[in-house]
């Protein structure tokens, strides 16, 4: 795709240049030139090389680790396009950091995913393009435009390609808040579902865990939202093991790895995780991992938006014949 628009301009910020420059190629619209630095204090400067005025700006940024340094980097870039007279600022967030908090659980806490939103709005954002946010609900947080684009569909593709599909294959909720997202793909690979439960939820260990369904002699998919320290999957794929799954493989929208992720998901029984590159993380990751590119889906998404065509054609899935 080779996109001609100069009144489209697409920045990226510093959380993951990689996927920007993917979105970029995919489009055929080159990134546009800006620099960002960190003071010894702290403090984050935000310079914009390049004209933006009467421009609708796109600006890449996930709010992964570290989150809080992400999240104001984009604020600040957001005040600079507004106050530079863009036409438009539309925030492009593969991930978006603090979406777990989306609910008062216990007395007195905050609703911090609802925070986030009111800043991104307050600082004049006009639209904003995430991808598999923890729960749908954070959509509504926002009072501007909010596209909340599937993997599901992305997961389902790359399994019917390896064969993982039909009867033999049995798509596991790795946590009974999890079985919306794995009935999706259970449907989209024509397969049964299970789900792993556990007798204490608050303790979610291994010998606490039991499935509900059968996976016996079969190959087990689970699937999850975010991939933090794999303890989630590690203890899931144990008591899939245990209930005779012959091959047991994961995937998870967002990849955050975070440190001891590599020791506890190379102790478990999985064939291969895949994650897609909505975040980019430096640790170590196990052997076992598969990164699925989101940058076409994005691309695709900015420019519907840009030239005001539904986005909704995104949420389709055609199940490819034959397979």
């Amino acid at each position: 795709m080779v996109y001609q628009d100069p009144n489209l301009l697409l920045f990226a910020l510093s959380s993951n240049h990689e996927l920007a420059e993917k979105i970029s190629q995919k489009t055929g619209v080159p990134l546009a030139k800006i620099s960002s630095r960190k003071f010894s204090d702290g403090e984050i400067q935000v310079n914009i090389e390049q004209s933006v005025r009467n421009h609708d700006v796109y600006i890449i940024q996930s709010t992964s680790y570290p989150v809080n340094d992400y999240l104001w980097e984009l604020l600040i870039m957001i005040d600079a396009c507004k106050r530079a007279s863009a036409h438009t600022v539309n925030v492009v967030m593969p991930y978006f950091g603090y979406a777990r908090a989306d609910r008062t659980a216990k007395p007195h806490e905050p609703i911090t995913a609802k925070l986030v939103a009111n800043m991104l709005v307050k600082a004049g954002i006009n639209r904003i393009l995430t991808l598999d946010l923890h729960t749908v609900q954070v959509q509504g947080f926002f009072d501007i435009p909010a596209d909340n684009l599937f993997t599901v569909p992305l997961f389902a593709d790359y399994y019917r390609s390896k064969g993982l599909f039909g009867d033999d294959v049995v798509v596991v909720a790795p946590k009974n808040s999890g079985i919306k997202r794995a009935r999706s793909l259970a449907e989209l690979l024509d397969s049964p579902l299970a789900i792993v439960d556990y007798k204490d939820n608050r303790e979610r260990l291994r010998e606490n865990g039991y499935l509900i369904g059968d996976v016996t002699g079969k190959k087990a998919i689970l699937i999850d939202d975010i991939l933090t320290e794999g303890i989630t999957f590690g203890n899931a794929s144990a008591v899939v093991k245990d209930y005779g799954a012959t091959e047991i493989y994961a995937c998870a929208s967002h990849g955050l790895f975070l440190p001891g992720s590599k020791e506890h998901l190379e102790e478990s029984p999985l064939t291969e995780i895949l994650v897609t590159d909505s975040v980019s993380s430096d640790n170590e990751k196990p052997k076992t991992v598969k990164f699925l590119e989101a940058a076409p889906l994005l691309a695709d998404a900015i420019v519907r938006i840009h030239e005001g065509r539904a986005v909704s054609p995104l949420f389709e899935y055609d199940k490819p014949q034959g397979r």
